[in-house]
């Protein structure tokens, strides 16, 4: 027998207003790919990652296709601390060489992957945990980075080790895990043709796979409350033209550009548009798809922005 307090009025107007409001997005999106990468803050906290998976479990149940891509940083960096290996970054990128490549592969393929494949299949869901490495999903190679002062003639190239980027998609895996009903969760490594392993920025490979799979969205959970413009306001709804503009003016610098090019680079590459959403709100990936208003900045080529979520 259920024992609960009724609904006030209300409180149970202001709940058929939230179901009601997300049926035409339901209508929309049932049988499209959304491609989630998840991080930050929504990864390390206990009610935000439960919240997480329910929403991955929920999306598929009402007829959408999650793709997860997660990272795994802060986790590496303890580790790598726990066993005394020192890290180095170059230009915001850790420097992997094949001792801490060892270490990567351990956290993001394992301990992290598997933790968020079990809290999806614990709430109800069917996720299926693999790196870029299972049936070559990811084709990668050596990213070069280089270094130019006013006074070098030339720029100077810095090894970074087992740094990668992507080279190709193999999306058939993808399809196959999709239309089996499986929710795939995607740790970041590739592979390259020599079987060398490769440690690639998770923005960016969300980025790719919803390029490669042509996703309706591609949404990156942040720590912060979206893009904001000079005065601290949230800009909810961009044209990739107005992003390019904010990028000139120095409104979007730092470590936000990557991000944000991952974002274009879909929407031009065909992704109907890309979200850069709040991690630390509860239920953020349904906020955003499923209201009017979301949580965080919607980007897209400019025909779709009244589209809403």
């Amino acid at each position: 027998m259920r024992i609960a307090m009724p609904l006030s009025r209300d409180a149970a107007y202001n709940v058929a207003q939230v179901l009601s409001e997300a049926l035409p997005y339901i209508q929309r999106f049932v049988g499209k790919t959304i491609v989630v990468k998840y991080g930050g803050n929504a990864m390390t906290e206990d009610e935000l990652k439960n919240s997480f998976a329910r929403d991955m479990v929920m999306l598929k149940l009402i007829g959408i296709n999650p793709i997860v891509v997660h990272g795994g940083g802060p986790q590496i960096g303890e580790l790598l601390e726990k066993l005394k290996i020192e890290s180095h970054f170059v230009n915001g990128m850790r420097v992997t060489n094949s001792e801490a490549m060892d270490v990567v592969e351990m956290v993001l393929g394992g301990l992290v992957n598997k933790e968020i494949v079990n809290l999806i299949n614990q709430n109800g869901g069917k996720a299926v945990g693999l790196t870029g490495k299972d049936g070559q999903l990811i084709h990668a190679r050596k990213l070069k980075v280089t270094h130019k002062t006013p006074e070098m003639q030339k720029p100077e190239i810095i090894d970074i080790g087992h740094v990668g980027e992507v080279e190709h998609i193999n999306t058939n895996v993808l399809d196959m895990l999709v239309n089996s009903d499986f929710i795939p969760v995607i740790a970041p490594i590739g592979v390259g043709e020599d079987g060398t392993s490769y440690n690639i920025n998770a923005d960016l490979v969300a980025g790719k796979v919803a390029e490669a799979l042509k996703a309706e969205k591609l949404l990156l959970l942040t720590n912060i409350a979206g893009l904001m413009d000079k005065s601290g306001n949230i800009l909810t709804g961009l044209t990739t033209e107005q992003v390019n503009d904010l990028i000139a003016d120095g409104t979007i610098h730092g470590g936000m550009l990557p991000k944000i090019q991952c974002a274009l680079d879909a929407v031009h590459a065909g992704v109907n548009s890309a979200h850069i959403i709040d991690g630390r709100v509860n239920h953020t990936t349904l906020l955003e798809i499923f209201t009017d208003e979301g949580v965080g900045t919607l980007i897209t080529n400019g025909d779709s922005m009244n589209e809403g979520a």
